[in-house]
C-alpha cells in the first residue's frame, strides 16, 4: 500500500482548520480540540479513540449510534487528527484532562455512555479514577492497559534517542500496520483507511505525540492498572469486545481484564484483529447497541 501524503510535512495552522468543514473546533483550557457532534436528544455517547488513528475510526459506529437515536460526541486526542500538537509529555493524566474539559464544555453535568478503543481504554479509566464522572456504562474495544509481552520495537522505542530515530525511519508504516489488523476487510476498505490516516499524519506532531504516548501511557502498566481498578469499584455496566487475532493488544490480555473487572461482559470475535470496529462495524455496532439498550 502506498503512502498518500508525506508524513510530518505540513504544519497544522488556523487556515488548515478553517478549510476543514468536516467537524467543529473548540478552544479548551488545554488546547484546541477537533470534534464531531452528531445526533439529537440527551442519550449521550462519548467516543474516545486510541493511540494514533483520530476520530474517523468511529465513522461507521457513530453513524449506527445516531441512526438508533443516540447523541454522539467524538474528538481528536491532542497530537492527532486536527487537534493541537501540545509540546508536553503525553501521559494518561494529560489526555484524561482533555476528556474532562471536552465533556464539561459540551455536556456539563449530563450522564453519558462512554466508549473507548485501544489506548483510549487507559485514558477513559484514568478519567473515571480521577474525576468520577456521571458515566452510565463503559464499552472497551480491544483496550490497552493490561500487562502484555512488549514487542522488541516497543522496548527499543523507550530508549531516548533510539526511539526518535526508529519513529523517523518508520515513515508511513504506521497506517499500513493498522490496516493489517483489519483482517476481515477487502483491499478497498484498507486503502480507504490508509488514505484517511495518511492525510492527518502529514501534519507535524503526530510522531512526537505517539512516541511520548508509547513511553508514558501505553507502557506505564502500573498507572494504567490504577484506572481499571477504579472502574472495578464502580457499579455501572462494562462491556469488553476483543478479537482473537489482535496483534497490537493480544487477546490473552482479556483474561486479566476479566479478573480485574469481574462484572464486565466479554464478547470474543474469533479471527478478528485490533481494528474490528472499522472493518466489522455492523457486528460491532449491533453488540454495542444491544449493550446500551439493556
Amino acid at each position: 500500500m502506498k503512502t498518500y501524503y508525506k508524513p510530518e510535512s505540513l504544519i497544522l495552522t488556523e487556515e488548515v482548520r478553517k478549510a476543514h468543514t468536516d467537524g467543529k473546533f473548540i478552544s479548551l483550557p488545554s488546547g484546541i480540540t477537533h470534534y464531531k457532534d452528531e445526533g439529537e436528544g440527551e442519550n449521550y455517547v462519548v467516543l474516545v479513540h486510541g493511540y494514533a488513528t483520530p476520530l474517523f475510526i468511529y465513522d461507521k459506529i457513530a453513524a449506527s449510534l445516531v441512526k438508533s437515536g443516540y447523541h454522539v460526541l467524538r474528538y481528536d486526542l491532542f497530537g492527532r487528527g486536527l487537534s493541537d500538537r501540545i509540546d508536553t509529555t503525553y501521559t494518561a493524566e494529560f489526555l484524561a484532562e482533555q476528556l474532562r474539559e471536552f465533556v464539561f464544555a459540551l455536556i456539563p453535568g449530563k450522564e453519558f455512555d462512554l466508549v473507548a478503543t485501544s489506548m483510549g481504554g487507559i485514558i477513559v479509566t484514568t478519567y473515571i479514577a480521577k474525576f468520577d464522572p456521571p458515566v452510565k456504562s463503559l464499552t472497551l474495544l480491544a483496550p490497552a492497559g493490561m500487562n502484555f509481552r512488549v514487542p522488541l520495537p516497543m522496548r527499543l522505542a523507550k530508549i531516548r534517542g533510539l526511539g526518535e530515530i526508529l519513529f523517523i525511519l518508520a515513515k508511513g508504516r504506521q497506517e499500513r500496520a493498522c490496516a493489517a489488523e483489519m483482517v476481515k476487510s477487502d483491499k478497498k476498505i484498507k486503502e480507504d483507511y490508509c488514505k484517511k490516516f495518511s492525510y492527518y499524519a502529514q501534519y507535524k506532531g503526530l510522531r512526537k505525540s505517539t512516541l511520548s504516548s508509547l513511553r508514558h501511557t501505553l507502557l506505564d502498566f502500573e498507572k494504567s492498572h490504577e484506572g481499571y481498578y477504579a472502574v472495578a469499584k464502580k457499579r455501572f455496566p462494562v462491556l469488553i469486545i476483543w478479537g482473537t487475532e489482535d496483534r497490537t493488544m493480544p487477546y490473552y490480555q482479556s483474561a486479566e481484564m476479566k479478573k480485574t473487572i469481574p462484572r464486565a461482559k466479554l464478547i470474543t470475535y474469533g479471527g478478528s484483529g485490533h481494528i474490528f470496529l472499522y472493518d466489522e462495524d455492523e457486528r460491532t455496532s449491533a453488540d454495542i447497541l444491544d449493550f446500551l439498550k439493556k
